[in-house]
């Protein structure tokens, strides 16, 4: 049997138990990573509160095209460079800014309701 090691190289296994190890490995750096993207996400989250004040501070608009398309094109660039599905990576991107922005619109009401 086969499987791809850390550096993406297809390797062989040499007997089930190795198999499994490989498996329970791999699962277990899947959770690790699952609370990283989690932790990752606060903090991307707290960031875009801290975006919103300043925004209203300045005077601009919440939303800013040119900055989501910059963002979107930028995704693009990376996904292609690591092989990665664009059209799934960008709907990633699009649920990340549909939660800021709702993160956003929350602490605006609160500004305007005391």
């Amino acid at each position: 049997m086969i499987f791809l090691s850390e550096d993406y190289e297809i390797k062989s296994f040499n007997s089930k138990e190795e198999a499994e190890n490989i498996l329970n490995e791999s699962r277990n750096r899947i959770d690790e990573i699952d609370n990283e993207l989690f932790d990752l996400i606060s903090q991307r989250t707290s960031l875009a509160k801290d975006i919103v004040l300043a925004k209203e501070y300045i005077g601009m608009p919440i939303y800013d095209k040119t900055r989501e398309d910059a963002i979107h094109e930028k995704v693009k660039k990376l996904c292609e460079e690591k092989d990665l599905d664009v059209e799934i990576v960008d709907q990633i991107l699009d649920m990340l800014t549909i939660l800021n922005k709702n993160e956003q619109k929350k602490i605006l009401r609160r500004n305007v309701d005391g």
